[in-house]
Protein backbone atom coordinates (compact mmCIF):
# COMPACT_ATOMS: atom_id res chain seq x y z
CA UNK A 1 0.00 0.00 0.00
CA UNK A 2 1.40 3.46 -1.06
CA UNK A 3 1.96 5.80 1.55
CA UNK A 4 1.41 8.71 -0.17
CA UNK A 5 -2.18 10.31 -0.14
CA UNK A 6 -2.60 13.35 -1.72
CA UNK A 7 -6.22 14.00 -1.99
CA UNK A 8 -8.76 13.27 0.49
CA UNK A 9 -12.47 14.57 1.76
CA UNK A 10 -13.10 15.65 5.16
CA UNK A 11 -15.72 16.31 7.36
CA UNK A 12 -15.45 19.27 9.95
CA UNK A 13 -18.56 20.48 12.73
CA UNK A 14 -17.65 23.48 15.16
CA UNK A 15 -18.97 22.94 18.43
CA UNK A 16 -22.45 23.94 19.35
CA UNK A 17 -22.77 26.80 21.90
CA UNK A 18 -23.57 26.33 25.13
CA UNK A 19 -27.14 26.97 26.03
CA UNK A 20 -28.40 29.79 28.32
CA UNK A 21 -30.42 28.65 31.71
CA UNK A 22 -33.20 30.35 33.45
CA UNK A 23 -32.57 30.99 37.29
CA UNK A 24 -33.96 33.48 39.99
CA UNK A 25 -31.59 34.71 42.82
CA UNK A 26 -32.38 33.00 45.89
CA UNK A 27 -30.11 34.91 48.83
CA UNK A 28 -31.93 35.33 51.76
CA UNK A 29 -31.76 38.85 52.45
CA UNK A 30 -32.52 39.80 48.51
CA UNK A 31 -35.92 40.51 48.22
CA UNK A 32 -37.45 40.60 44.03
CA UNK A 33 -33.66 38.87 43.83
CA UNK A 34 -35.13 38.82 39.81
CA UNK A 35 -33.29 36.86 37.21
CA UNK A 36 -29.58 35.04 37.80
CA UNK A 37 -29.51 32.59 34.42
CA UNK A 38 -26.18 32.97 32.86
CA UNK A 39 -25.16 32.85 29.57
CA UNK A 40 -23.61 29.49 27.35
CA UNK A 41 -20.18 29.30 26.47
CA UNK A 42 -18.93 29.17 22.84
CA UNK A 43 -18.38 26.29 20.81
CA UNK A 44 -14.99 25.76 19.33
CA UNK A 45 -14.42 26.61 15.77
CA UNK A 46 -12.37 24.32 13.70
CA UNK A 47 -8.66 25.58 11.55
CA UNK A 48 -6.61 24.33 9.05
CA UNK A 49 -2.83 25.01 9.96
CA UNK A 50 0.15 24.13 7.58
CA UNK A 51 2.65 21.84 9.31
CA UNK A 52 5.99 21.52 7.71
CA UNK A 53 6.34 18.38 9.20
CA UNK A 54 3.96 16.84 7.26
CA UNK A 55 4.63 15.81 3.95
CA UNK A 56 1.56 13.92 2.62
CA UNK A 57 -2.04 13.44 3.51
CA UNK A 58 -1.34 10.32 5.34
CA UNK A 59 -3.39 11.54 8.68
CA UNK A 60 -6.27 11.44 7.07
CA UNK A 61 -6.54 7.94 6.10
CA UNK A 62 -7.89 6.45 9.19
CA UNK A 63 -9.58 9.97 10.64
CA UNK A 64 -11.60 11.82 8.26
CA UNK A 65 -14.10 13.38 10.89
CA UNK A 66 -13.49 16.46 13.17
CA UNK A 67 -15.56 17.55 15.82
CA UNK A 68 -14.88 20.72 17.64
CA UNK A 69 -16.08 20.61 21.48
CA UNK A 70 -18.99 22.90 22.57
CA UNK A 71 -19.47 25.64 24.93
CA UNK A 72 -20.57 25.53 28.35
CA UNK A 73 -24.26 25.74 29.46
CA UNK A 74 -25.00 29.02 31.42
CA UNK A 75 -25.31 28.11 35.09
CA UNK A 76 -27.46 30.15 37.99
CA UNK A 77 -25.86 32.93 39.76
CA UNK A 78 -25.38 35.13 36.79
CA UNK A 79 -22.54 32.51 35.77
CA UNK A 80 -21.80 32.13 32.00
CA UNK A 81 -20.24 29.06 30.11
CA UNK A 82 -17.22 28.17 29.45
CA UNK A 83 -16.29 28.66 25.94
CA UNK A 84 -14.66 26.20 23.82
CA UNK A 85 -11.13 25.78 23.00
CA UNK A 86 -10.35 25.98 18.77
CA UNK A 87 -9.78 22.11 17.48
CA UNK A 88 -6.61 22.82 14.68
CA UNK A 89 -5.98 20.30 12.23
CA UNK A 90 -2.67 19.84 11.04
CA UNK A 91 -1.65 19.60 7.07
CA UNK A 92 1.11 19.57 4.69
CA UNK A 93 2.46 22.70 3.13
CA UNK A 94 1.26 22.89 -0.49
CA UNK A 95 -2.73 22.16 0.59
CA UNK A 96 -5.34 23.65 -1.64
CA UNK A 97 -8.98 23.58 0.49
CA UNK A 98 -12.07 23.18 -1.52
CA UNK A 99 -15.77 23.38 -0.61
CA UNK A 100 -16.78 19.48 -1.44
CA UNK A 101 -20.27 20.62 -2.33
CA UNK A 102 -19.73 24.11 -4.52
CA UNK A 103 -16.13 23.19 -5.60
CA UNK A 104 -14.75 26.41 -4.45
CA UNK A 105 -11.66 27.23 -3.46
CA UNK A 106 -11.46 28.37 -0.11
CA UNK A 107 -7.78 28.53 0.51
CA UNK A 108 -4.00 27.49 -0.54
CA UNK A 109 -2.02 26.87 2.48
CA UNK A 110 1.72 27.40 1.51
CA UNK A 111 3.55 28.91 4.30
CA UNK A 112 4.18 27.07 8.04
CA UNK A 113 2.28 28.33 10.39
CA UNK A 114 -0.96 29.39 8.10
CA UNK A 115 -4.38 28.79 8.84
CA UNK A 116 -7.86 29.19 8.19
CA UNK A 117 -11.24 29.26 10.02
CA UNK A 118 -13.18 26.23 7.90
CA UNK A 119 -16.07 25.76 10.98
CA UNK A 120 -17.25 28.97 13.03
CA UNK A 121 -18.43 27.63 16.39
CA UNK A 122 -21.69 28.28 17.60
CA UNK A 123 -22.11 31.29 19.86
CA UNK A 124 -24.02 30.10 23.31
CA UNK A 125 -27.59 30.94 24.01
CA UNK A 126 -28.65 33.81 26.02
CA UNK A 127 -29.75 33.20 29.96
CA UNK A 128 -33.31 34.92 30.85
CA UNK A 129 -30.85 38.13 32.55
CA UNK A 130 -30.67 39.22 28.71
CA UNK A 131 -34.53 39.13 28.35
CA UNK A 132 -35.48 41.29 31.69
CA UNK A 133 -37.43 44.44 30.68
CA UNK A 134 -39.57 47.07 32.79
CA UNK A 135 -42.41 45.08 31.49
CA UNK A 136 -41.08 41.84 32.08
CA UNK A 137 -38.76 41.66 34.93
CA UNK A 138 -38.74 38.10 35.77
CA UNK A 139 -39.04 36.20 32.06
CA UNK A 140 -38.74 32.31 32.17
CA UNK A 141 -36.89 32.54 28.29
CA UNK A 142 -33.41 31.06 27.28
CA UNK A 143 -32.32 30.39 23.96
CA UNK A 144 -30.27 26.96 23.45
CA UNK A 145 -26.94 27.37 22.01
CA UNK A 146 -26.32 27.98 17.87
CA UNK A 147 -25.55 24.86 16.01
CA UNK A 148 -22.11 25.06 15.13
CA UNK A 149 -20.73 24.85 11.46
CA UNK A 150 -20.70 22.25 9.45
CA UNK A 151 -18.90 21.42 6.10
CA UNK A 152 -17.43 18.94 3.98
CA UNK A 153 -13.65 19.90 2.72
CA UNK A 154 -11.77 18.60 -0.30
CA UNK A 155 -8.42 18.99 0.71
CA UNK A 156 -5.79 17.98 -2.77
CA UNK A 157 -1.68 18.36 -1.76
CA UNK A 158 0.52 19.90 -4.63
CA UNK A 159 3.98 19.35 -3.50
CA UNK A 160 6.36 22.19 -2.98
CA UNK A 161 9.42 22.05 -4.80
CA UNK A 162 11.43 24.39 -6.92
CA UNK A 163 12.47 21.93 -9.70
CA UNK A 164 10.35 19.14 -10.92
CA UNK A 165 11.70 16.25 -13.30
CA UNK A 166 9.63 15.16 -16.24
CA UNK A 167 10.19 13.08 -18.85
CA UNK A 168 9.06 9.56 -19.94
CA UNK A 169 9.20 6.63 -17.89
CA UNK A 170 12.86 5.14 -17.58
CA UNK A 171 14.53 7.68 -18.78
CA UNK A 172 16.49 8.40 -15.22
CA UNK A 173 14.79 10.68 -13.28
CA UNK A 174 15.18 8.67 -9.71
CA UNK A 175 18.55 8.01 -10.73
CA UNK A 176 18.97 11.82 -11.50
CA UNK A 177 17.89 12.93 -8.43
CA UNK A 178 19.70 10.09 -5.90
CA UNK A 179 23.27 11.58 -7.13
CA UNK A 180 22.06 15.71 -6.72
CA UNK A 181 20.50 15.25 -3.16
CA UNK A 182 20.27 12.22 -0.60
CA UNK A 183 16.83 11.00 -1.60
CA UNK A 184 16.67 7.63 -2.28
CA UNK A 185 14.10 7.22 -4.60
CA UNK A 186 13.31 3.32 -6.04
CA UNK A 187 15.19 3.03 -8.77
CA UNK A 188 14.06 -0.61 -11.18
CA UNK A 189 14.71 -1.76 -14.81
CA UNK A 190 11.32 -1.16 -15.67
CA UNK A 191 8.37 1.48 -16.32
CA UNK A 192 6.72 3.31 -13.64
CA UNK A 193 9.29 2.34 -10.90
CA UNK A 194 8.32 5.21 -9.01
CA UNK A 195 4.40 5.61 -7.83
CA UNK A 196 4.78 8.59 -5.78
CA UNK A 197 6.16 12.41 -5.80
CA UNK A 198 9.98 12.39 -4.03
CA UNK A 199 11.58 15.23 -2.82
CA UNK A 200 15.29 15.97 -2.32
CA UNK A 201 17.70 19.86 -1.37
CA UNK A 202 19.61 19.73 -4.02
CA UNK A 203 23.10 22.26 -2.82
CA UNK A 204 25.19 23.37 -6.11
CA UNK A 205 28.91 23.63 -5.48
CA UNK A 206 28.47 27.69 -4.86
CA UNK A 207 26.21 26.73 -1.71
CA UNK A 208 23.05 27.76 -3.69
CA UNK A 209 20.25 25.10 -2.78
CA UNK A 210 17.36 23.97 -3.89
CA UNK A 211 14.49 21.34 -3.46
CA UNK A 212 13.72 18.59 -6.64
CA UNK A 213 10.96 16.76 -7.32
CA UNK A 214 10.98 13.31 -9.13
CA UNK A 215 7.73 12.63 -10.43
CA UNK A 216 6.11 9.59 -11.66
CA UNK A 217 6.71 9.51 -15.39
CA UNK A 218 4.41 10.88 -17.35
CA UNK A 219 3.38 8.70 -21.23
CA UNK A 220 0.88 10.06 -23.93
CA UNK A 221 -2.31 10.76 -22.99
CA UNK A 222 -1.68 11.26 -19.51
CA UNK A 223 -3.10 14.10 -19.35
CA UNK A 224 -6.50 12.13 -20.07
CA UNK A 225 -6.17 9.69 -17.29
CA UNK A 226 -3.87 6.96 -19.07
CA UNK A 227 -1.22 5.50 -17.06
CA UNK A 228 -0.61 7.13 -13.80
CA UNK A 229 -2.83 9.77 -15.68
CA UNK A 230 -3.31 13.38 -14.18
CA UNK A 231 -2.68 11.32 -10.26
CA UNK A 232 0.72 13.36 -10.16
CA UNK A 233 0.42 16.02 -13.03
CA UNK A 234 -1.11 18.20 -10.10
CA UNK A 235 2.26 18.23 -8.67
CA UNK A 236 4.51 20.09 -11.55
CA UNK A 237 1.80 22.92 -10.91
CA UNK A 238 3.80 24.53 -8.21
CA UNK A 239 7.32 23.95 -9.83
CA UNK A 240 9.17 26.95 -10.92
CA UNK A 241 11.56 25.22 -13.11
CA UNK A 242 10.98 21.87 -15.28
CA UNK A 243 13.70 19.53 -16.14
CA UNK A 244 12.70 17.92 -18.93
CA UNK A 245 14.50 14.32 -19.10
CA UNK A 246 15.33 12.70 -22.23
CA UNK A 247 16.62 9.23 -22.70
CA UNK A 248 19.05 10.34 -25.97
CA UNK A 249 20.34 6.88 -26.53
CA UNK A 250 17.01 5.74 -28.07
CA UNK A 251 17.79 2.12 -26.36
CA UNK A 252 13.99 1.15 -26.01
CA UNK A 253 13.42 2.04 -29.47
CA UNK A 254 11.61 5.40 -29.21
CA UNK A 255 12.96 8.87 -31.21
CA UNK A 256 14.17 11.17 -28.24
CA UNK A 257 12.09 14.05 -30.34
CA UNK A 258 9.21 12.40 -30.40
CA UNK A 259 9.34 12.36 -26.72
CA UNK A 260 10.30 15.84 -25.98
CA UNK A 261 6.94 16.93 -27.79
CA UNK A 262 4.80 14.46 -27.04
CA UNK A 263 5.51 14.94 -22.86
CA UNK A 264 4.99 18.96 -23.69
CA UNK A 265 1.55 18.58 -25.42
CA UNK A 266 0.31 16.84 -22.06
CA UNK A 267 1.72 19.60 -19.84
CA UNK A 268 -0.32 21.84 -22.65
CA UNK A 269 -3.58 19.66 -22.51
CA UNK A 270 -3.30 19.47 -18.53
CA UNK A 271 -2.96 23.30 -18.23
CA UNK A 272 -1.66 25.24 -20.56
CA UNK A 273 0.05 28.02 -18.30
CA UNK A 274 2.91 24.82 -17.52
CA UNK A 275 4.27 26.11 -20.69
CA UNK A 276 5.37 29.51 -18.88
CA UNK A 277 7.27 27.90 -16.91
CA UNK A 278 11.19 28.07 -17.78
CA UNK A 279 12.43 24.31 -19.09
CA UNK A 280 15.88 22.67 -19.48
CA UNK A 281 15.84 19.95 -21.50
CA UNK A 282 17.94 16.95 -19.99
CA UNK A 283 19.95 14.90 -22.52
CA UNK A 284 20.74 11.66 -20.20
CA UNK A 285 22.36 8.50 -21.02
CA UNK A 286 25.15 9.77 -22.95
CA UNK A 287 27.26 7.33 -22.20
CA UNK A 288 25.34 5.17 -24.25
CA UNK A 289 26.05 4.05 -27.92
CA UNK A 290 24.19 5.99 -30.39
CA UNK A 291 23.91 8.95 -28.11
CA UNK A 292 26.30 11.55 -29.37
CA UNK A 293 24.31 10.95 -33.03
CA UNK A 294 21.06 11.31 -31.64
CA UNK A 295 21.43 14.63 -29.74
CA UNK A 296 22.84 15.62 -33.05
CA UNK A 297 19.83 15.02 -35.01
CA UNK A 298 17.81 16.40 -31.46
CA UNK A 299 19.19 19.90 -31.83
CA UNK A 300 18.67 20.07 -35.59
CA UNK A 301 15.06 19.35 -34.93
CA UNK A 302 14.94 21.46 -31.68
CA UNK A 303 16.52 24.18 -34.16
CA UNK A 304 13.95 24.08 -36.38
CA UNK A 305 11.19 25.18 -33.71
CA UNK A 306 12.90 28.04 -33.41
CA UNK A 307 10.50 31.29 -34.61
CA UNK A 308 13.12 33.23 -36.22
CA UNK A 309 16.74 33.06 -36.35
CA UNK A 310 17.53 35.52 -33.41
CA UNK A 311 15.82 33.32 -31.44
CA UNK A 312 17.70 32.27 -28.24
CA UNK A 313 18.31 28.63 -28.55
CA UNK A 314 16.88 26.07 -26.28
CA UNK A 315 19.34 25.15 -23.43
CA UNK A 316 20.22 21.53 -23.76
CA UNK A 317 22.51 19.91 -21.10
CA UNK A 318 23.79 16.39 -21.86
CA UNK A 319 24.85 14.78 -19.09
CA UNK A 320 25.42 10.65 -17.59
CA UNK A 321 23.81 9.84 -14.69
CA UNK A 322 25.85 6.80 -14.27
CA UNK A 323 29.43 8.72 -14.70
CA UNK A 324 27.80 11.85 -12.94
CA UNK A 325 29.30 13.72 -16.26
CA UNK A 326 27.65 17.25 -16.79
CA UNK A 327 26.10 17.17 -13.53
CA UNK A 328 27.30 20.01 -12.24
CA UNK A 329 26.73 22.70 -15.00
CA UNK A 330 23.32 21.34 -15.46
CA UNK A 331 22.72 22.23 -11.37
CA UNK A 332 24.62 25.50 -12.26
CA UNK A 333 21.93 26.48 -15.23
CA UNK A 334 19.46 25.58 -12.64
CA UNK A 335 20.29 27.95 -9.88
CA UNK A 336 20.34 30.51 -12.05
CA UNK A 337 17.65 30.45 -13.59
CA UNK A 338 15.73 29.85 -10.18
CA UNK A 339 17.07 33.39 -9.40
CA UNK A 340 15.41 34.89 -12.12
CA UNK A 341 12.12 33.15 -11.80
CA UNK A 342 9.05 34.73 -9.81
CA UNK A 343 6.41 31.98 -8.56
CA UNK A 344 3.72 31.23 -10.33
CA UNK A 345 0.70 31.55 -8.76
CA UNK A 346 -2.11 28.41 -9.29
CA UNK A 347 -4.91 30.47 -8.59
CA UNK A 348 -5.24 34.12 -9.56
CA UNK A 349 -7.31 36.23 -7.17
CA UNK A 350 -9.18 38.78 -9.61
CA UNK A 351 -8.24 42.26 -8.49
CA UNK A 352 -10.26 44.15 -6.09
CA UNK A 353 -11.59 47.92 -7.57
CA UNK A 354 -10.40 50.46 -5.07
CA UNK A 355 -12.26 53.96 -4.02
CA UNK A 356 -15.34 52.36 -6.13
CA UNK A 357 -18.84 52.21 -4.39
CA UNK A 358 -21.39 49.94 -5.86
CA UNK A 359 -24.75 50.55 -4.78
CA UNK A 360 -27.51 48.45 -5.57
CA UNK A 361 -30.03 45.85 -3.73
CA UNK A 362 -29.28 42.18 -3.55
CA UNK A 363 -32.11 40.08 -2.69
CA UNK A 364 -31.46 38.08 0.28
CA UNK A 365 -32.06 34.20 0.15
CA UNK A 366 -35.93 33.49 1.51
CA UNK A 367 -36.17 32.55 5.52
CA UNK A 368 -38.01 29.75 5.15
CA UNK A 369 -39.72 27.21 1.97
CA UNK A 370 -42.93 25.55 2.11
CA UNK A 371 -43.73 22.11 0.77
CA UNK A 372 -46.24 19.02 1.83
CA UNK A 373 -45.37 15.55 2.26
CA UNK A 374 -47.20 12.77 1.34
CA UNK A 375 -49.38 12.76 4.31
CA UNK A 376 -50.96 16.52 3.65
CA UNK A 377 -48.42 17.81 6.55
CA UNK A 378 -46.78 21.40 5.71
CA UNK A 379 -43.02 21.15 5.77
CA UNK A 380 -41.24 24.07 6.59
CA UNK A 381 -37.59 24.78 6.33
CA UNK A 382 -35.01 27.08 5.33
CA UNK A 383 -31.53 27.98 6.84
CA UNK A 384 -33.27 31.18 9.13
CA UNK A 385 -36.26 29.35 10.26
CA UNK A 386 -34.02 26.20 11.63
CA UNK A 387 -31.69 27.80 13.47
CA UNK A 388 -34.34 29.94 15.42
CA UNK A 389 -36.04 26.67 15.77
CA UNK A 390 -33.00 24.79 17.03
CA UNK A 391 -32.13 27.63 19.47
CA UNK A 392 -36.01 27.73 20.85
CA UNK A 393 -35.64 25.92 24.63
CA UNK A 394 -39.19 24.37 24.08
CA UNK A 395 -39.37 23.45 27.12
CA UNK A 396 -40.54 26.48 28.32
CA UNK A 397 -43.79 28.81 27.86
CA UNK A 398 -42.45 31.56 27.66
CA UNK A 399 -40.03 30.80 24.71
CA UNK A 400 -42.26 28.61 22.91
CA UNK A 401 -44.74 31.92 22.72
CA UNK A 402 -41.77 33.57 21.47
CA UNK A 403 -40.78 31.35 18.97
CA UNK A 404 -44.70 30.97 17.69
CA UNK A 405 -43.76 35.44 17.45
CA UNK A 406 -41.13 34.78 15.37
CA UNK A 407 -42.72 32.46 13.01
CA UNK A 408 -45.48 34.99 12.89
CA UNK A 409 -43.09 38.15 12.06
CA UNK A 410 -40.91 35.68 9.38
CA UNK A 411 -44.46 35.91 7.87
CA UNK A 412 -44.88 31.95 7.95
CA UNK A 413 -49.27 32.34 9.08
CA UNK A 414 -49.61 34.45 6.25
CA UNK A 415 -47.81 31.98 3.46
CA UNK A 416 -49.84 29.15 4.79
CA UNK A 417 -52.71 30.65 4.32
CA UNK A 418 -51.80 31.71 0.74
CA UNK A 419 -50.80 27.77 0.01
CA UNK A 420 -54.59 26.92 1.70
CA UNK A 421 -53.65 25.36 4.65
CA UNK A 422 -56.52 25.32 7.51
CA UNK A 423 -57.40 25.36 10.87
CA UNK A 424 -56.00 22.01 12.28
CA UNK A 425 -53.52 21.11 9.00
CA UNK A 426 -50.39 19.90 10.90
CA UNK A 427 -46.89 21.50 9.94
CA UNK A 428 -43.83 20.59 10.84
CA UNK A 429 -40.09 21.55 11.16
CA UNK A 430 -37.74 19.03 10.89
CA UNK A 431 -38.73 15.98 14.05
CA UNK A 432 -41.11 18.69 15.53
CA UNK A 433 -44.82 18.90 14.29
CA UNK A 434 -47.85 21.55 15.62
CA UNK A 435 -51.45 22.10 14.63
CA UNK A 436 -52.13 25.06 12.11
CA UNK A 437 -54.45 27.38 14.21
CA UNK A 438 -56.24 30.13 11.79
Amino acid sequence: MSMFLDQVTIDVKAGNGGDGMVAFRREKYVPDGGPAGGDGGRGGSIYLIVDEGLRTLMDFRYNRHFKAEPGENGMSKSMHGRGAGDTFVKVPPGTTVKDAETGKIISDLIEHGQKIKVAQGGRGGRGNIRFATPRNPAPEISENGEPGGERTLDLELKVLADVGLVGFPSVGKSTLLSIVSKARPKIGAYHFTTLVPNLGMVTTRDGRSFVMADLPGLIEGASQGVGLGTQFLRHIERTRVILHVIDMSGMEGRDPFEDYELINNELESYDLRLLERPQLIVANKMDMPEAEENLKVFKEKLNALKVDEFADDIPVFPISSLSKKGIEPLLGATADLLEVTDEFPIYVDEPEEEEVVHYGFEAEEPAFSISRSDDATWILSGDKLEKLFVMTNFEREESVMKFARQLRGLGIDEALRQRGAKDGDLVRIQEFEFEFID
